[in-house]
């Protein structure tokens, strides 16, 4: 039986027009994306072997070309269509947060942050540069580093704040482990960076460090 057979509220479209995409199951989303399914599946069978395949959305989402390509019935083409739909959610989330005050809804930023960093398998430092009305000026990655750190400078990073000609940051960086919990040296870099920017009037509003299922801010430990 092929989908079109199905009742029409158990269709994956149908059931997102009528009810709303919150409403699916990541199977069905997925399906929905898919379109068409192989000989013998479904677009639906064809979700849940890819979900089994690669455990989650995530991991789907993450595998690389030839890791996709293995999976019977998708191929370069459907890979290319999942990268698009995955840049256009980020600019997306980018124009989004571009249009409000971060520290009205801190959620924003911070997801915005996580979605950008929390599957690098490298440590990346990154900064949000804030206008006075902390609305978005540019995001930027300004250093990269091992498994196991990135070296940052508090001179480069107030260098491009003055660039920018920003009065607040919000700065981040990933824990490729996994565990968010902030070490002594992210505590330290935290602060020496607080004092650097003060020298020069610009304001560094918090500190998140993400890992991945936790993200920690260090404002709201009372650090900054």
């Amino acid at each position: 039986m092929t989908i079109i057979d199905w009742p029409e509220a158990e269709r994956p479209r149908e059931k997102l027009l009528q009810r709303g995409a919150e409403a699916l199951t990541d199977a069905e989303l997925l399906a929905i994306f898919l379109r068409t399914g192989t000989k013998g599946l479904t677009a639906i069978d064809l979700a849940y072997i890819l979900l089994n395949e690669f455990s989650s959305l995530r991991n789907l989402f993450n595998a690389s070309l030839e890791e996709f390509c293995q999976c019977k019935g998708v191929g370069p083409a459907k890979y290319v269509q999942l990268q698009a739909v995955l840049a256009m959610s980020k600019r997306y989330l980018h124009e989004t947060l571009a249009q409000q005050d971060v520290i009205s809804n801190p959620q924003a930023s911070q997801q915005y942050l996580i979605q950008q960093l929390r599957d690098r398998p490298h440590e990346v430092f990154a900064v949000l540069f804030l206008d006075n009305r902390h609305q978005v000026i540019k995001f930027e990655e300004l250093f990269h580093g091992t498994i196991d750190g990135a070296s940052v400078y508090p001179r480069e990073v107030v260098k491009k704040a003055l660039e920018y000609n920003a009065a607040a940051l919000i700065i981040a960086h990933n824990h490729p482990s996994g565990v968010a919990e902030p070490s002594l040296a992210d505590e330290q870099i935290t602060l020496r960076l607080r004092e650097a920017l003060a020298l020069v009037d610009i304001r560094l509003l918090d500190h998140f460090i993400i890992g991945n299922g936790e993200t920690i801010s260090l404002a709201q430990r009372g650090i900054l």
